[in-house]
């Protein structure tokens, strides 16, 4: 019997591997075990490999029918963003299933894709299927702050895991869209880059009932309210471009490149719309504040962090806007930064991928897309791999999918995860 891509993707959610950051946290190492005992019980060979103590990731080589040809990646990563239960209608590791929906941190991001892809596997195992290429299957730890214990680890150690490798496919693309009724389904093919940012401001130290007017809560507080107030231009890539004239013949208009004719295509786009939006500027924006340690006395120092996200080229050019933003008694650090990336859509890969969700949706339109966040694609492109997201999913008109990633309530269709297993599938038979 093939494996049961719901079950395993309730057993992945059972299994808590909140990413906290800096700060400690349960780790991969019981979900890298579980991804390992399936894969071996399929005949591969997996590793597993510690970046830090419970810190897991786990590659195994599915060996091709044609030597000659490179080698592709298949990835995913077993962290998830924390969850607390006090915020959720069910315990977000529990895997409940309601009304035909599964529930649970990392249903969406990106345990689901984690099931498919064992599922998929197994599946053209079990069939006696191999696939034309090398496929090298890699579970990362630690995608969720940046892949230094993970993926970048993994590059950075152990690059021999993917030898001979020029692709790879992983999570946020395939989805289904829905324009003027009809269904699209958005491949990922480019990513914003990504630019953490520490703000320190500095001040001076005093009782709470003086007057200050060297106050660094008071300049940091000025600093993230103009980072966040900022309009940052619109600027269309050519991924992006490519979408947006896909969505206005879907519309049946003319593609108007100006901002009301793009913000009409955007708002054509329906919940998926604020994604698209997201990928037509440069972002910052302020998640975190750390001050003080009384109400009565003023702290000299005040810590608060922004999420900066840039358009391919833009990296310096963000950071020396926000830098302006902050003003002179902020300084601003950069955290973690990852490279921005734009794949091309014209390849045969791509093809395949169309190919397979067309089989299994005929009619259906498929288009590129420029993701607002980051995968563990960024990593694998210091090897001069060429990342794409395709974790394809059918999804209902009225599931409002984007608010899902990293939110309360998380939750999937059940019928996406088997609908994506089949297209999985058939792409890993012809990729």
């Amino acid at each position: 019997m093939s494996l049961d891509v719901v079950r395993t993707c309730q057993d992945l959610i059972r299994i808590d591997t909140s990413n906290y950051g800096d700060d400690p946290g349960p780790g991969e190492r019981e979900a890298a075990e579980y991804v390992a005992d399936v894969l071996r019980d399929l005949g591969l060979e997996p590793v597993i490999r510690e970046s830090q103590p419970g810190r897991a990731n786990v590659t195994a080589r599915w060996r091709g029918t044609d030597a000659n040809r490179d080698g592709m990646v298949l990835h995913g990563h077993l962290d998830v963003v924390p969850a607390f239960a006090d915020d959720w209608s069910v315990d977000p590791f529990g895997a409940e299933i309601k009304d035909g929906m599964l529930y649970g941190r990392g249903a969406v991001d990106m345990k689901n894709m984690d099931a498919m892809i064992l599922a998929s596997v197994a599946r053209m195992i079990e069939s006696g299927q191999r696939p034309e290429r090398d496929v090298v299957i890699a579970f990362f730890a630690d995608e969720e702050h940046g892949g230094r214990r993970g993926a970048g680890w993994m590059v950075d150690h152990h690059p021999e895991d993917f030898a001979g490798c020029t692709e790879a496919v992983s999570e946020v693309g395939g989805f289904s869209a829905y324009v003027n009724g009809k269904r699209a389904y958005l491949l990922q093919t480019a990513e914003k880059g990504i630019q953490w940012l520490r703000l320190i401001a500095h001040g001076k130290q005093g009782h709470g009932s003086l007057v200050h007017t060297d106050n660094a809560v008071a300049h940091l507080a000025g600093a993230l309210q103009r980072i966040a107030a900022h309009g940052w231009d619109i600027d269309v890539t050519p991924t992006v471009e490519t979408l947006l004239r896909g969505v206005a013949d879907l519309e049946g208009i003319e593609y108007e490149p100006t901002a009301e004719g793009i913000g009409r295509l955007i708002t054509g786009l329906g919940a998926v719309g604020p994604m698209i939006d997201a990928s037509i500027r440069n972002t910052a924006n302020p998640t975190m504040m750390q001050a003080g340690y009384k109400t009565n006395v003023v702290p000299d120092t005040a810590v608060g962090y922004v999420d900066s996200r840039f358009l391919p080229g833009q990296q310096e050019q963000v950071l020396r806007q926000i830098e302006e933003l902050a003003g002179t008694h902020v300084k601003v650090e950069p955290y973690i930064t990852e490279r921005s990336l734009e794949a091309p859509f014209d390849v045969p890969l791509v093809e395949r991928m169309v190919a397979s969700l067309v089989a299994e949706d005929p009619g259906a339109t498929v288009l590129p897309y420029n993701m607002m966040g980051g995968t563990d694609n960024k990593h694998l492109a210091q090897l001069g791999i060429a990342g794409y997201g395709f974790a394809p999913l059918l999804l209902p008109p009225d599931l409002d999918f984007p608010s899902l990633f990293h939110g309360i309530d998380e939750r999937i269709p059940v019928d996406s995860l088997h609908f994506g297993t089949t297209v999985l599938t058939r792409f890993l038979s012809q990729c």
